[in-house]
């Protein structure tokens, strides 16, 4: 089985094309990265909001207000 559609090396290389696997498939891969890009945005974007709210639920809330009144 061959990835990089040759079946024997015993070819004039001059004439040999690019040699790595899955010729052919260069848009797909792009387009399969976008995807997997956009989307660990989109998850880290939700995560991180679950986190900053259930921070901002933690501690005293008068005791904090306090805190910040100082300053």
């Amino acid at each position: 089985m061959s990835t990089i559609g040759y079946d024997s090396w015993a070819v004039d290389l001059a004439e040999v094309g690019a040699v790595y696997p899955f010729q052919g498939s260069e848009g797909l891969m792009v387009v399969l990265g976008v995807v997997f890009w956009i989307a660990w945005h989109r998850i880290q974007f939700v995560r991180e909001g679950q986190h900053l709210e259930k921070a901002k639920q933690m501690g005293d809330t008068e005791k904090i207000h306090n805190l910040l009144e100082k300053y």
